[in-house]
């Protein structure tokens, strides 16, 4: 099972988008003191939303649709609707 997970720094106003076999040790990672990279600076993140999948090809996919622009005003919708 793979799942396809959008995050969001309040803090920072950010946006990350990825896709795992295991999303709890994923997000732990994400929000970790140890580390560089995107998601380390601009922690802490909160899981606003997930999907899950049968195969990695169709998650992989399912990412790439959520990183488009379409996608993006999808994902900028979820966030305002947990915002208020």
């Amino acid at each position: 099972m793979f799942t396809v997970y959008v995050l969001f720094s309040v803090t920072y106003h950010k946006i990350y988008i990825g896709f795992t076999s295991n999303l709890e040790a994923r997000l732990a990672s994400h929000d970790a003191d140890k580390g560089k990279g995107y998601t380390h600076r601009f922690q802490p993140w909160k899981a606003v939303y997930s999907e899950q999948f049968t195969t990695k090809g169709e998650a992989q996919k399912r990412e790439k649709e959520l990183k488009s622009a379409k996608g993006r005003e999808f994902v900028g919708n979820i966030i305002k609707s947990t915002s208020n």
